[in-house]
């Protein structure tokens, strides 16, 4: 029998961030400085809606702010991941970690 290894890392999931469109834009928000609507849209391959969408879910956390603006005569608008939003990132890369460590077998399952 093996050893109680604690609750599972799933557990520690946060719904907010680990929604597939939301992660891979806190991803992108994470490796520059700031990016506008535009880019995010054809990076992630997004239609206009669904990124607002997703963008407003974590302007509301928390994990990214928005600003509009004008690039000439043009209105853009343009997110930063925030603080509280790279934390959150670090905090699911570390339970995704754990979650592959057990997976592998490698992880504090008490099993190999």
């Amino acid at each position: 029998m093996s050893t109680d290894p604690g609750p599972h890392p799933a557990l520690d999931l946060d719904d907010a961030v680990h929604q597939k469109t939301r992660l891979a834009l806190l991803t992108v928000l994470d490796e520059a400085e700031r990016a506008d609507f535009p880019y995010l849209k054809r990076t992630l391959a997004l239609t206009d809606g669904n990124l607002g969408r997703h963008l407003d879910v974590l302007a509301k956390q928390g994990l990214v702010e928005l600003t509009k603006g004008y690039e000439g005569r043009r209105p853009r608008t343009w997110a930063v991941i925030t603080p509280a939003g790279r934390r959150a990132l670090a905090a699911e890369m570390q339970v995704l970690e754990a979650l592959l460590q057990r997976f592998r077998g490698t992880g504090p399952t008490g099993t190999t």
